[in-house]
């Protein structure tokens, strides 16, 4: 999951006392802040067992489900916040998931490594594929079957006329604002 940098970030885009669904909430750390500092009530939704307890530990609600296999169990508008953190690139279906996620919340946040970061294009320019702290495995062994950019992200967006409300790149240091599809290394938007 994302460093405190990430989580304070993204936890200031969550309205006090919002209803959440945490698509791919791993441990659940995410979720638990999200009730405890900014008193919102929700659901995580996680596949790997392991994370499941992890999240039963913590007292996150979760349910086990394959996000490749849809949202079919939420009504439309059923969460006030749903989030996608670290979870995108591990998808099959992405475009599906962005409609759903669209589908079941009245707002969105999506989170992911930006594949645009300049370190991230040196090392393919070396012949390697990069391996950092946001981008941490191997080629062989990532769970990451996509690799995307802020402008990709962006251009997805609009192919499905979703309007993103807020764009935000991280670094290391913080907030970028000069050309953060080429400077930040993790991407954030809200739609």
């Amino acid at each position: 999951m994302a460093d405190s940098v990430v989580m304070n970030q993204l936890a200031h885009m969550v309205p006090l006392g919002s209803r959440v669904l945490d698509l791919g909430c791993g441990d659940g750390a995410l979720l638990e802040y999200l009730c405890r500092e900014r008193q919102c009530t929700g659901y995580g939704v996680e596949l790997n067992d392991d994370n499941v307890l992890a999240c039963t530990k913590r007292g996150v609600n979760v349910i086990q489900l394959n996000l490749d296999e849809g949202l079919a169990i939420f009504d439309d508008a059923s969460f006030d916040v749903v989030l996608q953190i670290d979870t995108l690139q591990h998808l099959h279906n992405t475009e599906t998931m962005l409609k759903e996620t669209v589908r079941v919340g009245r707002s969105g946040i999506v989170a992911f490594p930006n594949f645009g970061y300049w370190r991230n294009r040196l090392s393919i320019m070396r012949g390697q594929m990069p391996v950092n702290r946001r981008l941490p495995y191997e080629w062989y062994n990532t769970p990451n079957i996509r690799v995307t950019t802020m402008v990709d992200f962006m251009r997805l967006a609009q192919k499905n006329n979703i309007t993103i409300k807020r764009a935000i790149g991280l670094n290391d240091r913080g907030q970028v604002v000069k050309m953060p599809n080429v400077l930040a290394s993790f991407a954030i938007f809200q739609f």
